[in-house]
């Protein structure tokens, strides 16, 4: 160990608390810590639920990360590497799925725990201390951590001898450096081990944020030092080519999603049997390559309509949150039925003659004395217009709020008198003629059926109810993700 330098460590300290006021003044709190123990949120499951009771639920909740590569919308679509394969695995087991996003891990172990989530799909380093408070599911990748650092200044004039030259390729050469790692993460464990075998001190910062957030104020010149999984280094390298990621910190590591060691077994089980096929397939080998391969992942990251960054989904969402306003709905609900009928093309015309964002249909229009194809304000002050409508009939008929939106967006799609019949009929039946699911969803969907859309309750005959079921689940769906990432309001 060098002898005691006072200065030396002076100045250390000052540039320590020099970055933290930095990130502090952006992001909020920071934990700084340059203990040699890994601390576990080492809590107990309170909950035990296992695949029978997920399927009688219906849906697998997932606890999972939003980022670049894992969970994010573009142009109004949620995306991403964990996104996709979990609706993959839910469409195998041929349930619903329902997202929850967390960024802290300590937090995202916690709900995993206490029932909020049934399953925690990030990419989690498989490692021993983790074993002890969590259930592996088979690897979903392999991975090494790597150190994030900023090239030289001006280095696209530098030969590559120079550039190597000022980088740090050797971990002696991390003695008493500053390096951020996210809080409860394997890089702080590793950033430790590296400490012992090096003989030297590491100064760890631990924050609570995930390592494409650190990739960023690397970048930035925020602060020089991060760590991070080299498979979400290389897509980001794509982004800022002023970082170097080309210094690994660890060998090559498993990555998998993480279950409650109590009662989790059956869906593990058929979570592992999934995974080890899920990836010998081609399907498995695009998806990978859309998500960590893909040269237009920075196209992605820069555009307008990337949410996380910009909060957008559409070159329209000024006017859809004035005109949401008017209906009394959360904009991001607008936003997604929007989406379902027109993907934001203002333009666009279907067959039977429905036009534009809201596709409304000229006679709608002319009913409210607005030209739907003058503008896209019109169209959607025609759509809105007319869900306000919606609303006059549905709001005395349906006592709940929740339950009311599922009737009037079907109702919007199939017109409301195909729905009145689907009520009757399920009142006739015995059913609840004000809950959607298992009830009047079922009777709209059997009026494709001559014995019931015959029946003496039925005052609009035939239709094909599959569609409007869909259209309801759909754009609930994607609000759900809308909510996930996108503000409420401004």
């Amino acid at each position: 160990m060098p002898p005691f330098n006072y200065n030396e460590h002076l100045t250390i300290i000052k540039s320590l608390v020099r970055k933290l006021f930095i990130l502090f003044s952006i992001y909020g709190t920071l934990l700084l810590s340059c203990s040699d123990n890994h601390r576990s949120s080492n809590i107990k499951d309170t909950v035990a639920i296992d695949l029978d009771e997920i399927r009688e639920r219906g849906k697998l909740i997932a606890v999972t990360d939003f980022n670049s590569t894992n969970y994010f919308i573009y142009r109004g679509e949620p995306m991403g590497f964990h996104f996709e394969l979990l609706k993959a695995f839910t469409n195998h087991l041929g349930i619903d799925l329902e997202i929850v996003t967390e960024n802290r891990l300590d937090y995202a172990f916690r709900m995993l725990h206490n029932g909020k989530a049934d399953i925690l799909a990030m990419g989690l380093t498989v490692n021993a201390s983790r074993k002890k408070e969590i259930q592996f599911t088979e690897p979903i990748d392999e991975t090494r951590q790597v150190l994030i650092q900023r090239k030289p200044h001006n280095w696209p004039a530098m030969t590559n001898s120079e550039i190597e030259r000022r980088l740090i390729r050797n971990h002696l050469e991390l003695s008493r450096k500053i390096i951020y790692a996210q809080d409860g993460s394997s890089h702080i464990e590793r950033l430790y081990s590296l400490a012992d075998e090096i003989g030297d001190s590491i100064i760890v910062v631990k924050v609570p944020y995930e390592s494409e957030r650190l990739i960023r104020l690397v970048a930035a010149g925020e602060i020089d030092y991060a760590v991070s999984d080299e498979n979400i280094a290389q897509v980001n390298a794509t982004y800022y080519p002023d970082i170097d990621i080309r210094t690994p910190l660890s060998f090559r590591q498993n990555i998998a999603w993480g279950l409650r060691k109590n009662k989790s077994d059956e869906l593990l089980k058929e979570l592992n049997q999934w995974i080890r096929a899920f990836r010998k397939t081609p399907a498995y080998a695009l998806l990978y390559a859309k998500y960590f391969r893909n040269s237009r992942s920075s196209i992605i990251v820069n555009s307008s309509y990337y949410t996380l960054s910009t909060g957008k989904v559409s070159q329209w969402d000024d006017m859809i949150k004035d005109y949401s306003e008017s209906i009394n709905w959360d904009w991001r609900l607008l936003a997604s039925l929007i989406y379902q009928e027109s993907r934001f093309l203002p333009d666009v015309e279907s067959r039977a003659g429905a036009y534009g964002l809201m596709q409304v249909m000229p006679s709608t229009g002319e009913y409210f004395g607005i030209d739907i194809t003058s503008s896209p304000g019109n169209n959607l002050k025609a759509g809105t217009r007319y869900i306000n409508w919606l609303h006059s009939i549905f709001d005395p008929r349906i006592a709940d709020e929740k339950e009311r939106v599922k009737f009037i967006l079907a109702s919007y799609n199939a017109g409301p008198g195909h729905v009145f019949d689907a009520m009757k009929l399920a009142e006739k039946n015995g059913l609840d003629p004000q809950k959607w699911e298992g009830n009047v969803a079922v009777w709209l969907q059997k009026k494709s059926d001559p014995k019931y859309y015959n029946d003496t309750v039925v005052k609009n005959g035939y239709f094909r109810g599959n569609e409007s079921i869909a259209f309801v689940s759909e754009i609930l769906d994607r609000y759900g993700h809308y909510k996930n990432i996108l503000p409420s309001s401004n």
